[in-house]
């Protein structure tokens, strides 16, 4: 394959040696890609900055043997910069690329709707400066919706029956009426399901006028459904702060 461009989102980084990184990145054209940037930790380095978590960059990569190498990073959007400053805003944001993490397909398997979900969803936490909380539940459902899982909050998810309902089943992925509700599904409240129904389909207007009792309502459902998917739990989630 040889030399090729691409845009992504840095991921995680971990040290290599003395000064090198090895970095994962959700590109646009080919997927998940874990490349190695040599000589990044030394001073004189013209991109090791461009390459730490929630940075946006446009790079241009050589095909290597495991690991692809990193020749040339120029910045798109550090996203990270802007929520320096920000427990809220970092947290959710590093809870934002963990759930991105466990989400991705193979590798070099293109995913441009989780790509472009991502992007998204940083340029909403540190760009237009939504409640990160918000930004984060929103991400988590569309996220679990792009791999596949389909969260549904208004027609029962098992036999179609037209909602409001007030119930969800981890299992079935969402509502559920009071026919199909199964031994243990969680009681949701009608505000905190209408929530969830905005949060997934992108009503901003409508999820903003939301209570915050309703938030943090939807905040534990998205949790739960993200660890039944998961089969574990999105570790940065414990140090979000909810408001």
């Amino acid at each position: 394959m040889g030399l090729y461009r691409d845009s992504g989102v840095v991921l995680r980084s971990h040290l290599l040696g003395e000064a090198d990184k090895i970095v994962t990145l959700l590109t646009r054209e080919n997927g998940v890609v874990r490349a190695v940037a040599k000589g990044v930790r030394r001073t004189r380095s013209r991109f090791g900055a461009r390459l730490e978590p929630m940075s946006h960059i446009d790079l241009q990569l050589h095909t290597g043997r495991s690991l692809d190498v990193v020749t040339q990073a120029e910045t798109l959007h550090a996203f990270a910069t802007d929520v320096g400053g920000d427990y809220a805003r970092y947290t959710a944001g590093t809870a934002v690329l963990e759930t991105a993490m466990r989400l991705l397909p193979v590798e070099r398997e293109p995913s441009p709707q989780l790509y472009q979900l991502l992007v998204g969803g940083l340029h909403a936490l540190t760009v237009t400066r939504r409640d990160p909380g918000l930004v984060l539940d929103a991400f988590g459902l569309r996220a679990l919706a792009v791999a596949g899982y389909g969260p549904g909050f208004e027609a029962c998810t098992r036999c179609g029956a037209p909602g409001p309902h007030t119930a969800v089943a981890l299992d079935a992925g969402g509502a559920v009426c009071p026919q199909c509700r199964p031994p243990g599904a969680a009681h949701v409240p009608p505000e905190t399901m209408h929530l969830l129904g905005v949060l997934l389909s992108g009503d901003w207007a409508a999820a903003e006028a939301s209570e915050p009792w309703a938030r943090r309502r939807a905040s534990g459902v998205v949790g739960a459904l993200l660890q039944w998917h998961l089969e574990a739990g999105v570790r940065s989630l414990r140090l979000v702060e909810r408001t």
